[in-house]
Parts: C-alpha cells; sequence; structure tokens
C-alpha cells in the first residue's frame, strides 16, 4: 500500500508516524520487567486450533476451586506474557483473588516487535489468525482450570488492549467484562499504516459508528448483553492518542444504550463511569500527567509499567467483581 493511499493523511504526517512506530517496535529487554518467566507462569503447548501462530502460558494456584473466574492477558509490544503478567501485578493477586490466568504472548517470528496484529481483519476476526488462536486458549483455560464460563474477562496494554477490544467485539458472548488500557477501539483501523495513524491521530468513527463497528464484528444476530468495560489512558500518552479513549467510551456507551455525554464522576476526579454507581457498564480513567504504560504501585514501576498512587490492577479487579 503507499503511504499516500489513507484517505486523509498526509504523506509527511504518515512518514513521521511510521519512523515513530517503527523506534517504538525496537524495545530492549530491560522494558519488560521481569526478564525472567516465574515459575508459576508454565507454558501449554497444546491447545487446540492456533491459526495465529500464539504462544500460550497459563496460572492456576494449587487446590484452585473449580467455578472462579478467567482472567485472559495480552501484553504490549516489547513485551512478554511472563513479563506482563508479573509487572502488571496480576500474577501476585491471582491466588488472593482465586482466579485462573491465560497469558498469550506474540511470537517474534509473527512480528518483530512482539506486537499483536490488532489491525488486521485476518487476525482480528472471530475464529481467524491471533483471535482464533485467543479463544481456542480460553476453551483449553475453561477445561483446564473448571473456570466459571460467565466470568471470564480480557485485558490488554497498547497493542494487546487494542486486540483485547477487538476480542471483546469478536467474542461478546464470551467475555463477561474487559479493560483496555492505552489502546484503541475495535475496528479502528483495516491496515497497519491506517493503524499507525489512528494512533497519532483517532481521526473520525467508522462509516458504521464506532458501536456498529463492534455490532458488524459480533456474531450475526447478537444484539448484546455486551461486556462491560473500563477504559484506561494517559492524558499526556504520546505513543497512543488519548482520544482513542474517547472514541472507546462512545463506542461501549453506545452499545449498553447510555449516552457519552452524561458520564459521572467520582470522589476520585479522575473516574467517570456509566451505568448503575455500585456496577456501571462503562467506566474510563484518564490520567492527568500520565504518558504510555500502565498505572502501578511503585514496587512493580519500570518501563511501560508507570509508578503511580492508583494501581490499575487493583482498580480493574474491583469493578469486575473479582472478589465476590
Amino acid at each position: 500500500m503507499r503511504l499516500a493511499s489513507i484517505p486523509g493523511v498526509g504523506r509527511h504526517q504518515l512518514e513521521r508516524a511510521l519512523r515513530h512506530v517503527t523506534s517504538l517496535l525496537e524495545v530492549p529487554p530491560a522494558a519488560d520487567l521481569p526478564p525472567a518467566a516465574p515459575p508459576e507462569l508454565v507454558e501449554i503447548p497444546d491447545f487446540g486450533p492456533n491459526p495465529g501462530r500464539l504462544s500460550m502460558y497459563g496460572h492456576a494456584s494449587a487446590g484452585l476451586a473449580r467455578g472462579r473466574p478467567l482472567v485472559v492477558l495480552l501484553h504490549g509490544c516489547g513485551q512478554s506474557a511472563a513479563g506482563f503478567a508479573a509487572g502488571s501485578g496480576w500474577l501476585e493477586a491471582a491466588p488472593k483473588l482465586g482466579i485462573a490466568i491465560v497469558a498469550a504472548e506474540q511470537r517474534r517470528a509473527n512480528h518483530h516487535g512482539g506486537c499483536f496484529h490488532w489491525f488486521r481483519a485476518s487476525d482480528t476476526a472471530r475464529e481467524r489468525g491471533e483471535a482464533g488462536s485467543i479463544h481456542a486458549m480460553v476453551e483449553t483455560a475453561v477445561s483446564t482450570y473448571g473456570s466459571d464460563p460467565a466470568r471470564i474477562f480480557i485485558l490488554g496494554l497498547s497493542a494487546g488492549g487494542a486486540m483485547a477490544a477487538a476480542m471483546l467485539a469478536a467474542y461478546p458472548e464470551i467475555f463477561a467484562g474487559g479493560a483496555i488500557i492505552a489502546g484503541l477501539p475495535a475496528g479502528a483501523a483495516a491496515s497497519f499504516g491506517h493503524g499507525v495513524a489512528r494512533m497519532t491521530d483517532a481521526g473520525p468513527p467508522p462509516a458504521a459508528g464506532w458501536d456498529g463497528a463492534v455490532r458488524a464484528a459480533a456474531p450475526p444476530g447478537h444484539d448484546g448483553p455486551w461486556p462491560r468495560l473500563t477504559i484506561w489512558h494517559g492524558a499526556a500518552d504520546s505513543t497512543v492518542d488519548p482520544a482513542n479513549a474517547e472514541n472507546l467510551v462512545r463506542q461501549w456507551t453506545g452499545l449498553h444504550g447510555l449516552d457519552a455525554a452524561a458520564g459521572r464522576i467520582d470522589r476520585s476526579g479522575l473516574r467517570r463511569y456509566w451505568g448503575h454507581p455500585d456496577r456501571p457498564a462503562v467506566e474510563a480513567w484518564i490520567m492527568p500527567g500520565m504518558d504510555h504504560g500502565l498505572p502501578v504501585a511503585s514496587t512493580r514501576a519500570g518501563g511501560y509499567f508507570l509508578e503511580s498512587d492508583i494501581d490499575a490492577t487493583a482498580e480493574i479487579a474491583r469493578f469486575w467483581h473479582l472478589a465476590d
């Protein structure tokens, strides 16, 4: 595809964006904390159909009761499944919450920067490519760990966040909820170049509208229920335009039949929510001064894990009611 072939995007703008994203993909190993896989996270080599050629890792504490929730993790570019599971805090939280974990990993043979192909229809459509592989991992985990099929959640950072949005759109009947951190809406792009443009300038909605993009990706005839969603984005994100968080709000409030302009602000002053106060359908945290990454406690900070007084992992677990 020629650079000048993307409507509404100037050649020089796209060239600058491509150089910027290419540099981001060359993430040194030090950006992925910790570098070694914790022994509790183990690779599961045989998990059924794997059209996206991904790797599966899993964790369940000894004696974990059947019928407990399952959390699916999708790492960002330059990270590993083990590094993301540990650095985000989900691996440490798993035994306390009584949950099982699945962590999908992109192979460098598929993408040299270790990014999920969230912008490619052949990898985001139902039962195809990477989406099909992640779905197979979920089915294997539910069977292996005895997870509650009504309490499956998915979370991703950056490219993993955009891929999580695509999974929520393609498999809305599978997931009870999702969390998208520094990511993009489902259906935001249909090619690498278009994805780069969306990252640097979120731009207008697709022709069918933001919620229409999800409806088009969902199984035929599906019109709800839709997964609940928590959205996290740094207001100073220099990699993914924070306007993408607002587009995610429009996308998922539209699906839930809520007015995006009518969100309420809680006592933190950072969180808006839509729906019932005790169980909102959508919430959005826009973190002042924060760049591209996941807000975490200081003990886990480093790379794309950004030190914050608000720990996203704890708040996401609260939003999903995982301790119930």
